[in-house]
């Protein structure tokens, strides 16, 4: 018996095509904006063909988490007698050649199981822990494993953002950025609390600001699709039908929450730069009135970056719009004081600050104490390379 034409043309390496195809959509739309037919179409193979390797979708998310992960542990023990940087070197090169599909790691991984979970945790945890050990034997500075976390942030932002530059040219940014984030000293910003105080949390007044405090916390622990009316409505105190009376859809609480969280950074960068004596000045105040801000308002900040890219389009495109011209302002400052560095490169430094907060932050449960601050503050400091 001969094999058909379909046969014939299968790549042997479809899995992989799948796994691939779905990163990416999972990384783009999140978990629940993903469907199996969006993913099916991205491979070119009907929804009954993908379900013949993956029962459900959860299967298949679960698989694309392990092989991220698995990735960077391949890539870390290929280079286990190696230095610092040849460790920095492999994993940028692994994450910025998946770097359309690594975005699920930071906001989507809540939807794993417990287990799958404890998983990916386990092997995370491989990583950053040969990495600390090398950064606490070439850079012997105080909190080498927050240095370590620190750094793989810096090198990790590239899968959150779009800016376009050469890939040598981004690995060589990432890499530097993630070493003088290694190199550290967390002290070496003590104060910095002090610069800026960030907008307080609004005290809800209405009924409409009470269920927006109510749903946040919400949103931020069990993810924007796994929460319901009912349970916002209970936190209130309400009946699951009074929330219409305030908002048209829970999709309108969510809106409201990243409205909240642009305005409130908007916030923290007018009063950052008002007493900045020059452009290192104003950077440095940049750093650390974002890193209080993330402190202060972490459940919101949460909510806000996780759950964007689920908005429909035109209710997302005021916030993209309003992140880019927070981005634009740390892009200019940034460039006054390293001028070498083109619009595009000031933009992936810039990033890469950002996720040192997000790694350094959970990594110190971002429990907001003026110390933890400080240190996350120098931390987005060395990966600016200033």
């Amino acid at each position: 018996m001969t094999a058909g034409p379909a046969s014939a043309t299968r790549p042997h390496n479809r899995k992989q095509l799948i796994v691939e195809a779905a990163g990416q959509a999972f990384s783009e739309r999140g978990y629940h904006g993903a469907s199996m037919e969006e993913i099916a179409a991205g491979v070119g193979i009907s929804a009954a063909a993908l379900y013949r390797h993956f029962p459900n979708k959860y299967a298949l998310f679960a698989e694309c988490a392990d092989v991220m992960v698995d990735r960077l542990v391949a890539a870390v023990s290929s280079v286990a007698d190696g230095s610092l940087r040849d460790v920095f070197a492999a994993v940028t090169r692994v994450t910025v050649a998946h770097r359309a599909s690594g975005g699920l790691y930071r906001w989507e991984a809540r939807y794993l199981e417990a287990a799958d979970r404890r998983r990916l945790r386990a092997k995370f945890e491989l990583v950053v822990g040969r990495v600390a050990e090398l950064v606490a034997a070439e850079f012997p500075l105080p909190d080498a494993r927050l240095r370590a976390v620190a750094a793989l942030g810096a090198i990790g932002s590239i899968t959150m953002h779009h800016t376009s530059v050469a890939q040598r040219r981004i690995e060589d940014l990432l890499i530097g950025s993630a070493l003088h984030v290694a190199a550290t000293d967390p002290s070496a910003a003590a104060g910095s609390a002090g610069l800026v105080e960030p907008p307080a949390p609004p005290v809800p007044r209405t009924r409409r600001a009470e269920i927006l405090a109510a749903a946040i916390p919400l949103f931020a622990r069990d993810g924007f699709a796994n929460v319901t009316n009912a349970q916002i409505a209970q936190a209130v105190g309400l009946a699951p039908s009074a929330i219409y009376r305030h908002y048209p859809g829970k999709v309108d609480i969510l809106v409201a929450a990243c409205l909240q969280a642009a305005g409130l950074l908007a916030q923290a960068v007018d009063r950052s730069l008002e007493h900045a004596a020059g452009p290192r000045e104003a950077v440095v105040a940049l750093a650390a009135a974002y890193v209080a801000y993330k402190f202060e308002h972490d459940a919101l900040n949460n909510v806000a970056e996780a759950e964007i890219a689920g908005l429909p389009d035109g209710l997302r495109r005021p916030l993209i719009l309003a992140q880019r011209e927070h981005i634009a302002v740390w892009e200019q400052q940034l460039r006054a004081v390293r001028p070498e560095l083109d619009a595009r490169q000031a933009r992936l430094l810039v990033h890469a600050g950002f996720g040192v907060v997000v790694e350094a932050g959970r990594a110190l449960r971002w429990q907001n104490t003026p110390g933890h601050q400080d240190a996350v503050t120098a931390l987005v400091i060395g990966a600016l390379t200033l």
